[in-house]
Order: structure tokens, then sequence, then C-alpha cells
């Protein structure tokens, strides 16, 4: 594998040697040429020269309703780009942004991590690849891995708190939208552009991953592709080997569109394949037992395109559609055990209207239809066929420093196991949004949302041994539609030396969902152990919390550039009645990192105290809190029409003993110890 990743990059270096050099487009506000993306937007900057180097101002939110920069946004929004998304890069999605604020990941193993936003998680934070969902089964099970790749993303987007409105009732908690270019919507600037990377990761944390993008074209048409190959073993921990940790990921697309001044239309076809273990159930070497592991494989077929300025400037129509496949099978001892199927089709039509000058908003429809099916030993949720149809509008207007957003939705859910009785349901999600500019450096922040969610089928229709959890799980057919209030204050601030950002919310839950422990054991004969009995159930809740980030410009010399940025999440959640603790909510963070750029070269060295977890829900254990030191160092420079970074990163250099809250196996399993990666990267 090392030299198929240095062939790849000296393959992929070459490419271009005869290609112009590229260069930066100026930024600008004006309106753009159907052809010519902004000079802020990711579909552009992915591909420029220093797109790398430092974080884009003002990018463009994708997942917003009228494609708006992050900084004019009311609603919370968080952007991973250009370095700070270089450098953050993880097997999972849930890794990759879990050091925004108020963004944890759920583990259970480092082949799964799901991003958990303020304290929610599962089906309640939608993840999305280019605004549709990724159609996977992780919200069926902790055990399951998201099917989306992080290497392979030009920029992600959070957005935090209810995000119902433009994605249907599977998105109560936020949203996670990763933008990946696979479908061209502009032209690629020269004609042809690309990057390719490949690390190293040694120590503890062993393995290598390896990705490889390639856009090219002309004014009037676009071609993409892309691979990544990842192989980790067994990782080490403080207290030795975690077994049966292994991870080997293989993705790749294939996508192209047709471009014009009327807008572009395009296709994309991308297979991603992966094989993790179970480190729940490392088996027993020293009798020739193999541990549980999965092989996981979705085929993904997308067609998008957009329609631009149909009935004036920047208004016109946007549609997508996509068809998913998916599988993945659970091996016992390399014999196949359980089988997870899901087939799903989804379409997506918005139109926008208006100008900067009045009002601006957007209509839209979406509908889904989605069947899933268990065969095995721990089928534990039924055969269910899952239809969906949605509605939304939403209007913005501005005047002198003070811009009002409104927002409805409707959405009008079934669920149809094979066995049982269907269930309907007609989630309504209202939302009122307000920014105020008190002046050049602060804006304040005030948002009111009304979401309401359907019950899935693992919620509705579960009824049986959940091994992966260790787990007998009871679902309730009689589940009501969980609904969220929720107000959020946020205050912003940027000057020339400071940048800063503090919210806080109170979300307020009437019937919310969840998974808990009766106190009742179930035993299990093939493993012969005694597992706890739990069951889905609802209650009034509440969610409260605050966030925090500050980042500092300490220093402007000839010697570099300094940087402190520090950040801080702390969320509450507790039952109404009674004031009982809810289980696995993610414990209070704070971090700060120390940043240094000069003439090419970067460094970082950051430290994350994650607190102790003792507010702990009945027959839940409390976990030990822990501090993890990272660093990186870059250095980068342009050989002609390429440019290069070679970089080392290192992870938990104190080597200390973390488990998370969150995991079902954090008794079980913890955080790899100390590790020390080496890569390259080069762009042209």
């Amino acid at each position: 594998m090392p030299r198929l990743s240095l062939l790849t990059l000296a393959l992929l270096a070459a490419l271009p040697l005869h290609a112009q050099p590229a260069t930066d487009a100026p930024a600008t506000s004006a309106p753009q040429t159907a052809g010519t993306p902004p000079a802020s937007d990711p579909r552009h900057s992915a591909t420029t020269k220093d797109a790398h180097v430092k974080d884009l101002a003002g990018v463009v939110v994708t997942a917003s309703a009228l494609q708006d920069t992050a900084d004019s946004l009311s609603k919370p929004v968080e952007v991973l780009s250009g370095a700070r998304l270089d450098e953050n890069r993880a097997a999972t999605l849930g890794e990759t942004v879990a050091s925004l604020p108020g963004v944890q990941s759920s583990n259970f193993g480092p082949g799964v991590g799901r991003p958990i936003i303020r304290g929610l998680d599962g089906p309640r934070v939608a993840v999305l690849s280019g605004g549709l969902s990724s159609q996977d089964v992780s919200t069926v099970s902790q055990d399951h891995a998201p099917a989306i790749e992080p290497f392979l993303a030009d920029q992600i987007e959070v957005l935090k708190g209810p995000s119902t409105l433009l994605y249907g009732n599977g998105a109560i908690g936020g949203v996670v939208n990763m933008v990946d270019g696979r479908i061209p919507e502009y032209a690629i600037e020269n004609g042809f552009s690309g990057r390719a990377e490949t690390r190293f990761f040694g120590g503890d944390q062993g393995g290598n991953t390896t990705m490889a993008r390639v856009d090219g074209g002309s004014d009037r048409f676009a071609l993409h592709a892309d691979a990544v190959y990842r192989h980790a073993p067994d990782y080490d921990t403080p207290d030795g080997r975690q077994r049966n940790s292994f991870i080997d990921t293989r993705s790749g697309a294939v996508g192209g569109s047709l471009l014009g001044d009327w807008g572009f239309v395009g296709l994309s076809a991308s297979r991603f394949k992966d094989e993790y273990g179970n480190p729940g159930e490392p088996g027993d070497p020293a009798l020739g037992e193999r541990g549980v592991y999965l092989k996981m494989r979705q085929d993904h077929y997308e067609a998008k395109g957009a329609l631009r300025d149909l009935w004036g400037e920047g208004n016109g129509l946007r549609f997508s559609f996509g068809h998913t496949g998916y599988t993945h099978t659970e091996f016992e001892n390399d014999q196949p055990g359980t089988t997870f199927r899901k087939n799903a089709n989804e379409g997506r039509l918005q139109a926008s209207f208006g100008n900067a000058q009045g009002w601006q908003g957007a209509l839209g429809m979406q509908a889904s239809s989605s069947t899933f099916v268990a065969i095995g030993e721990e089928a534990f949720v039924p055969t269910t066929s899952t239809r969906a149809y949605g509605l939304f509008g939403v209007t913005r207007r501005s005047w002198d420093g003070f811009q009002l957003d409104l927002g409805a939705r409707v959405d009008k859910v079934k669920s149809s196991p094979a066995d049982g009785d269907s269930r309907s349901f007609s989630p309504v999600s209202l939302s009122l949004a307000g920014g105020w500019k008190l002046n050049a450096q602060w804006r304040l922040t005030a948002t009111l949302d009304h979401a309401e969610r359907a019950p899935v089928e693992e919620e509705l229709f579960s009824n049986g041994p959940h091994i992966a959890t260790l787990a007998y799980e009871i679902g309730n057919p009689n589940l009501r539609k969980e609904a969220a209030n929720q107000l959020e204050l946020g205050l912003h601030y940027q000057s020339e030396r400071i940048e800063g950002s503090l919210s806080a919310y109170d979300n307020r839950f009437k019937h919310f969902i969840y998974l808990t422990d009766t106190g009742n054991t179930w035993h299990w004969e093939e493993g012969d152990q005694d597992l706890p009995v739990r069951q889905w159930a609802q209650a009034d809740a509440r969610f409260r919390g605050l966030e925090a980030e500050l980042i500092a410009h300490l220093a402007r010399t000839d010697h570099g550039d300094w940087d402190l940025r520090v950040f801080g999440d702390r969320v509450r959640a507790t039952l109404s009645q009674g004031g009982g603790n809810l289980p696995r909510i993610p414990p209070a963070r704070l971090g700060a990192q120390l940043r240094w750029e000069h003439d090419g070269w970067r460094a970082a060295l950051g430290a994350t105290r994650t607190s102790r977890q003792d507010k702990v829900a009945v027959n839940e254990t409390p976990t030990a809190g822990f501090t993890l030191v990272d660093a990186h160092l870059s250095r980068h420079f342009d050989t002609g029409a390429l440019s290069w970074e070679l970089f080392a990163d290192g992870r938990n250099l104190t080597n200390q003993v973390a488990r998370v809250h969150t995991s079902f196996l954090k008794d079980e399993v913890m955080l790899p110890g100390r590790s020390v990666g080496f890569g390259v990267r080069v762009f042209f």
C-alpha cells in the first residue's frame, strides 16, 4: 500500500505539469455570471491554488435556502474549509467536525463516528451529502457507520439547532452537510485542477489514508473523478492494544455536468465500501476466534441541476434526485450473521425569488421513499417501508441594520412494518429569526423555532436482542410525534484583532423519545449472559446549553502571525417531570489552540479538556474527564503550477486514558493513545 500511495501521488502530480499556473479570482460581492461561481463559493475556492492555506471569509453555505454566506445567517452555522478542514480530517465524519463548539462525536471504535449536535444524535441529526440524505442505516444502531468520506469534502457545513424547514423532521437537532463537488456546477478554472494526499500514522494509531481528486473540462462541460483508500490496523491505547479496532475503506466516484449561462445539469455515480471491527466483541485469538466485524457497501446515483435567472437575477430553480442501494453484513468469527439492507429514493425541487432590496425567499418540495430490511439473528427491527413528503417556504427581508427570517414546513410521514399496523404522522415546523447589527463590530441574533419529528422504525417497531449494544431493545408502536420549542440568543463580535461568538439556547421537548434502561434483564443463550432490557419511551424534556468561541489575532510580525483560539460548550438535558437526567449526554468541554504562520510554515499546539460526566440517568454510570493535547506542523511551497504541503500531526501527545461517555462501549473501548502522523498534499 505505501507503494500505491506514492505512485498515486506521482501520477497525479505529473498530470498538470503543462497547465497554466492557477490564479486567484478577486473577491467580490457583485453578481456573477452563470458560468462563474462567486470567489467565496466552495465550488470555486476548492480548486484555487491557495485554498488550503487559510480559511475563506464569507464562504457560501450551500445547505441554506438562499445560498447565503456563513456570516449573514441569523441561525447558528459552522463551516469547516481550507486549512482548518485539512487539519481536522479524520476517518469518520463525527471525529472530523468534533472540534466545533456544540458538536461532538459518537464512538463505537474508530470505524464509527456520527455527529452529535447539542446533545442530540441519531435520527435527530441529518447527515447530508450535497443536500441529500446519506441514506445509510447509521441511525438504527450505534455500531453502524455513516456512508460518508470526509477526505473528499471541499467543505463541511454544520447547521446547529432545528433545521427541519429545509430538510424535514429528521433534522430536528441539526444538519451536517458535506460538499464534495462530484457534480460540477461551474466551469473548472483553467480547465483542469485537482488535489491528492497521502498520510501515514505511526505510534499508537498506525495505518495510512490516500486520496486523489481530478476535475477538468471546458466552459460547456465539466468532469470529476475521486478515490480514497484507508487502512488502519488495531490501535494501541495507554492500557494496551484495542483488539478488533481495524478499518479498511474504499470509496470513489465519477461525475459530469453540462454547463452554460442558463445553469447546469449533471450526473454522478459513487461507491462506498467499508470494513471495520467491533471492538466490543473482539473474539478470542487464543481459541482461534475472530471478533465481530462489519462489511458495508453503498452505491449512490444522483442527478442535479439548476436553471438560473428565470424570473430575475439570482432567481431560478434547483433540483436534485438520488437513488441509494445500501447493504452491510455483520460477521461473527468469519461467518455471516445479520444483514441490513436499505433501498431509498429522494428528490428535491426548490425555487428562489425576490431581490436584495426587498423580500427574498424560496419555496420547495421534498419527497423520499425507503425500504429497510434486516435478516438474521440480530434482526431486532422488522422490514419497514417509509414514505415522506414535505412542502416548505422561507422568506427574508433586510432593513438598515436589521434582518428578519420567516419559515414554515409541513410533512407527511408513513411507516409501514411488514408484520404490523402502519403509523402516519404530520409534522409541522415554524421558524422566526432576526439579526441586529448593533454597530460595525457587534451583531445580535435571536431565533424561535417550533419543530416536530416523526418516530423512526427502530423507535416504533424494534423487539429483540441488539447484540452490538449488548441489550434487548423494545420499541413502542404507540409513540407520538416529538415536538421541540427552542429559543436561542447569539452575540457576535468582529474586529481587526478579535473575532468572537456566544450562544445560549433553551430547547423544550414535548414527548421526547429516548431509550431507557428498565432494570430488567434477558438471558442471551448464545453468549451465555444476561442482557439489560432497554425500552423506547416518551416524556417531556429540556435541553439548555452554552457555546462560545474566541479567536484573538495576537501579533502580526516579521517573524510570523500568532493567533489564539479558545472555545467551550456545555449542554444540560433533563426530564421535565422529576428533573431526572437523560442518558448518554455529552460532557462539557473547554479547549484552546495557539497557532503560528510564517513564510509557508504553519504550526499549532492545542489542548481540549473534556469534563467528567456525573449527571447520569438511572442505571447509567459516570465517565471520568480527560485532556487531549494535539499538535500540527506543515510546510507549504510552490513548484510551477503545483502547490505542495508536507505536514505532521500529533494526537493525544500526553497518552491520556480517554473514554467517550456517549458510547455504549465506554467501559470496553477507549480512544487511541499517543500517535504521530506524516503526510504530503499536492494541489494543482
